[in-house]
Order: structure tokens, then sequence, then C-alpha cells
């Protein structure tokens, strides 16, 4: 059964005419493909940006992967989805909790919601703390590159993903685990094509690669082969990011960082205050949990007003707002942030306490994101499209209203 419309989340989406393709490039500041382009790895690319929709979109702040993915394939910011981070501190539990189970999600995915409808969806992610929020109550295929080895009919709705895509699994830490989920999802189209596919990548270049570099332009030269295949297999393919990347160190080479509960330690006594860092997810090695965007939980409301002023004052900071303010400028769930919203500078990101960080797997100066400084992203498609109002503010998360709705 289809329907020529399904609404979810309060948003109206068109049947698809032909499959659909989305792309979330984890990590991608729009200069990686400025740069891959200008050195001649990216034709397609280069086409898709000149005979498609070339645009720039505004993703979730906090800029990290989790919010944002959830808010692309929801089509809604945390406010509405809920994972506002990759960690929080629930308040109920008292206790400091992953945001990767999916009891956390509080509304529907188009994807399942399309599925429901009698769609074939497919969704390939690099990291598998992604999958289950993903394909939640989603019926069709969902796995992951790093468990690519794991899967079953059961719990991923296919098998023997590695004689299908012919390659082992990946490192965790490595290129090929992005690589691995575009040859799955071209093998998918081919094979089982898709109504509605959802492709993401992992940032683990984009941590260690400015743009422009070898290794960066050799990744996007990599996808762009497997993006083209998509497109010559007749899909409608919408990319974009979780959220963009940038420099996060001095001239010598050593990170530049804030280490929040060092300083309210000693400013208000050893915990006084509780700083989460939203960043932190099992897989650190490449940015030592430091990102641009924390929050503060403060003893009482009282102490708030004063904190804040305090806070602001600390170099590298560029903005501290309330829960309240904080919730309303970046559409967050105000139960699961903390009493202060604390978002750094470009150049600068913020820790706990220096003692808690281990950055000596950093093999380069350290490159992160988090703040309102990585939130300009990519949205393009490889065909035109019309009927967007002018001077709407594009986010992410309008890749599939783009793909879906205004895609010719």
């Amino acid at each position: 059964m289809t329907q020529e419309t399904l609404e979810v989340n309060a948003r109206s989406y068109r049947w698809m005419s032909r499959p659909v393709v989305v792309v979330c490039v984890d990590g991608c500041e729009p200069a990686y493909l400025d740069a891959a382009i200008q050195a001649g790895v990216a034709p397609y690319f280069d086409r898709m940006r000149k005979t498609g929709a070339d645009l720039l979109a505004d993703c979730v702040v906090p800029s990290f992967t989790n919010p944002n993915n959830l808010s692309i394939v929801t089509g809604a910011p945390p406010a509405v989805h809920g994972i506002c981070g990759n960690y929080f501190f629930d308040r109920e539990l008292g206790q400091e909790v992953m945001m990767n189970d999916p009891k956390y999600l509080r509304a529907g995915t188009v994807l399942a919601a399309f599925a429901d409808a009698g769609a074939k969806v497919a969704v390939v992610t690099a990291k598998d703390k992604l999958r289950k929020l993903l394909g939640h109550r989603m019926k069709g295929i969902c796995f992951s590159s790093e468990k690519s080895d794991q899967v079953t009919m059961e719990e991923n709705g296919i098998d023997n993903v590695l004689d299908m895509v012919g390659m082992p699994v990946p490192s965790v830490y490595s290129a090929e685990l992005s690589e691995f989920v575009f040859a799955a999802g071209v093998k998918l189209m081919e094979s089982r094509r898709p109504d509605l596919m959802y492709l993401s990548t992992t940032d683990y270049v984009q941590h260690k690669a400015a743009p422009g570099s070898p290794a960066a332009n050799a990744f996007y030269a990599m996808m762009d082969r497997y993006l083209a295949q998509l497109d010559a297999l007749g899909a409608t393919i919408v990319v974009t990011a979780d959220h963009g990347m940038n420099d996060k160190h001095g001239a010598d080479g050593s990170p530049n960082v804030i280490y929040l509960q060092d300083v309210l330690d000693g400013w208000y006594g050893a915990g006084t205050a509780r700083v989460i860092l939203p960043i932190t997810d099992p897989y650190v090695v490449h940015h030592g949990a430091l990102g641009s965007f924390a929050t503060v939980y403060a003893p009482d409301e009282a102490s708030v007003p004063s904190w804040i002023e305090r806070i602001r004052q600390v170099p590298g900071m560029e903005s501290v707002l309330s829960r309240k303010d904080a919730a309303a400028r970046f559409e967050l769930p105000p139960d699961r942030i903390g009493d202060i919203v604390v978002v750094s500078e470009q150049s600068t990101v913020i820790g706990t306490s220096a003692s808690r960080h281990d950055l000596s797997a950093l093999e380069v100066p350290l490159r992160s994101h988090g703040g309102v400084s990585e939130q300009r992203v990519p949205l393009i498609c490889n065909r035109p499209v019309k009927g967007i109002a002018a001077g709407r503010r594009l986010r992410n998360f309008d890749a599939l209203d783009i793909a879906l709705n205004h895609a010719q």
C-alpha cells in the first residue's frame, strides 16, 4: 500500500517517484567539497553542484553526531525527538549515561513511517552506536559497518552482508568504515532497490585531515565514485552533514582547551558543579572527548545568574546561556540539558578536568566540533529543486523534505 503523502512530526512528505538516497557525511565542513572539486578528484560532486542544487544549511547545535543524525531522520530538532547529545546527565537516575538507547527517542522517524506505509527502506551507518536509534521501529534493512559480520535477518533485516559488499569488517578508526557504508549502499541499490535509503558515515578522516589535504581529498574521491554509481542507478541523492569541523589548536599544535570542571572546582569547591560533555561516546581516540559545547549543572537555581556572568569572562567562550535561553535558541529539550549551556569559540574546546582527558592517542593536532562555528554544512542534491521559499533558513534536517518534496 502506498499513499500520496505521509505526515511525520508535523511535516508532510510526498511518496517517492524514484529511489531516494540521503547521505549524512559526518564532519563535512563545506571546505572539504570545495577543495576536492578544485583538486579535480571529485568530478561527480562538481557535476552535482552545477546541475542539481548547491545549498548550505545549518545543523543542530550541539553540532555533534547523534543529535543531528536523529534530526535528519525525524525532520525535526532535538526539542521534538529528544536526542540532544551522545551523553547526558539523567536527573531521574542521578547518573551520567550514553544517549544511545532508543528509549530516549521521543518521536518517530520518517524512515519508519515510510516503511510502515509499504516502502522498502534501508539504513547503513558506520558505527553501531547509531544503528538502533536510526532503525527504531523501522521495518527494513538496518546495519552498521562496525558490526557487519554480526548481521542477522531477525535483527537487521538482512544477512551475509560481508559477502554482498565484498569487503572485510573495517577498523572503527579508519576511512574504510565509511567506504563500507557507500559500497553497501551501491550493492543494496543494485540488488534490493530500496525506495528510501539513509547512509551515515564517520568523521575519523575529518578529525585528522584538513580540507585539501591528501587524506581528505582521497576520502572525498572515494565517496565521489560511489555516489556516481548511485546516480547511474537512477536515485535522487541528497548529501548533507551532521556538523562541520575546525582546528582546535594553537600554532604549536597543542589543543586549546578550557578545562571547565577544573575552573569551577577552583571557584566554588570540588564537586559543587557538574560539567557534562555531550560529545562523549565510546569512540574518543580521535578527539579525546573534547568539543565546543558543554552543559553545567549548578547546585541550585539561585547560583545560575552569577555563574553565567563569571563563566562568560573565561577567555575562549562564545556563548554562556541559561537552560531556558539555550533550549529556545538551539531547540533543545530543557529537561536533558544542564542549568547552564556553554559554547566555546571556533578554535577552542571545552573539557572537564585535565586529569580526565587522555590525549595521548591524538596523532595530529586536534580538530573537533560541537559549537556554532561548526553549524554550516552542505545541503546538495543531484537534481534541481523548486518551491523553496526565498529567505528560508535551511537546516540539515530538511534533507528528506528536499529529496521528497522539492527535487525534480
